[in-house]
């Protein structure tokens, strides 16, 4: 059991670093914006897992190191726009809402990657998956919704400084995430 929470706490640090440069970027959090982040990385997390388990060797074996770099890719562009953003005038910055859309799905990918080779782990030691995968689920939904909030009273306060600190967050998980 305690296992099965540290690796759930591991996997949901991206979707927790991401969530902080979404609260900066949005500033203002209406409730259905918490929730739909939450939810997808929660979802995403909770849904990773359990393809990789099913999938197993396959699926590691073939995109294993690509996704990695694709994923640790969209964070470092994610992390420089976000950076570039801080520099630009209110009228020529983008009024996009990250929790929508492409930009939705692009990000659950980016921080779920790594649960899909977790769930390859659980299989092999012989793990049932839907319990871990609950856990998990359930850990990345609530460390979003820190995330987010944290992230938002940074932007509050810290202004365009917070910014550039959260593009930089997302470039380091970019490095960490195809290198590790």
């Amino acid at each position: 059991m305690l296992n099965i929470f540290a690796l759930a706490f591991a996997l949901a640090f991206d979707a927790f670093a991401v969530a902080i440069a979404v609260g900066i970027r949005l500033g203002e959090l209406e409730k259905w914006t918490v929730f739909r982040l939450s939810f997808h990385f929660g979802f995403a997390q909770f849904g990773m897992p359990i393809i990789g388990w099913l999938a197993g060797d396959y699926i590691v074996g073939t995109i294993g190191v690509y996704a990695k770099i694709i994923a640790g890719v969209i964070l470092a562009i994610l992390g420089g726009r976000l950076i570039w953003e801080q520099f630009k005038t209110e009228a020529s910055s983008w009024k996009g809402d990250p929790t929508r859309g492409a930009s939705l799905l692009v990000l659950m990918f980016a921080t779920s990657i790594d649960a899909l080779a977790a769930g390859f782990t659980l299989a092999l030691v012989g793990v049932e998956i839907l319990y871990p995968t609950l856990i998990i689920g359930v850990v990345a939904a609530s460390m979003t919704i820190l995330g987010l909030v944290f992230g938002r009273k940074l932007g509050m306060t810290f202004g365009r400084t917070a910014g550039i600190i959260g593009g930089l967050i997302l470039i380091g998980l970019a490095v960490k995430t195809i290198l590790v």
